[in-house]
């Protein structure tokens, strides 16, 4: 069973799998499998909606709020290391916030056969999701697993 305190396990999974789907989904295209892109795709948005209610149930419900601090975590790290983790977990919140509505336009213009603006959104969407999804992970790693806590 799954408890509450998985949750931060389960995400980056949850960022995983989306990250994998996004690569298989950009591959079929370039085979020009359309039906398995669009399958992989709409795959990775449901997968990063499952993250985003995972995400914020755990820190608003469970967490009730408060934020995880990298020094509470860590308190071994060295500076650099927290340093490193604070602006990986920048670039990926502010990007995460841009991703989200530009994944679901780019969506949008796809399945609606709006093929030119759908290729010309896309062609930034993919780059910033992936990197969304994978720092996801290596936040996730920097925080749970680099410096397990005591």
């Amino acid at each position: 069973m799954i408890g509450p305190e998985d949750l931060p396990a389960v995400n980056a999974g949850l960022n995983a799998t989306s990250g994998v789907l996004l690569v298989l989904g950009y591959l079929a295209i370039r085979r020009r499998r359309i039906r398995l892109h669009k399958g992989l795709m709409l795959s990775a948005l449901a997968v990063s909606a499952a993250f985003l209610a995972s995400y914020l149930y755990f820190h608003l419900v469970v967490k009730q709020g408060v934020s995880t601090r990298f020094a509470d975590r860590a308190p071994g790290a060295p500076g650099w290391v927290a340093l490193t983790y604070y602006a990986i977990l920048l670039t990926h919140t502010v990007l995460a916030a841009v991703v989200a509505p530009l994944a679901l336009v780019t969506a949008y213009l796809g399945l609606c056969d709006r093929l030119q603006g759908h290729v010309r959104l896309a062609r930034w969407t993919l780059p910033l999701w992936l990197y969304v999804s994978a720092t996801g992970v290596v936040v996730y790693w920097m925080l749970y697993r680099l410096y397990p806590a005591p």
